[in-house]
């Protein structure tokens, strides 16, 4: 009897949880949609920034370069593929 019990707790949580998702998920999902549709025309408005020209490029970073290697280094070997 405790089994049985036991079980149809079991099932009846399950359902619980089953419907409590169906209703919740949405509108989390909602809830995230709205979120990246407001960062996106955030962004949009960054773009069309009235300041700066249109075609104009800012560098922020400047890699730096590597040295060159040097003759001493050794030769360049052309090599042929073989099929």
């Amino acid at each position: 009897m405790e089994f049985l019990s036991f079980l149809l707790t079991a099932i009846l949580v399950l359902y619980i949880i089953r419907a409590l998702v169906r209703l919740l998920l949405p509108m989390l999902f909602q809830n995230l949609m709205n979120k990246a549709q407001q960062q996106g025309q955030g962004q949009q408005q960054y773009r069309s920034n009235p300041r700066q020209p249109e075609g104009k490029v800012k560098v922020d970073y400047i890699p730096q370069t590597k040295k060159s290697v040097p003759d001493s280094e050794g030769d360049f070997i052309d090599y042929e593929e073989i099929k």
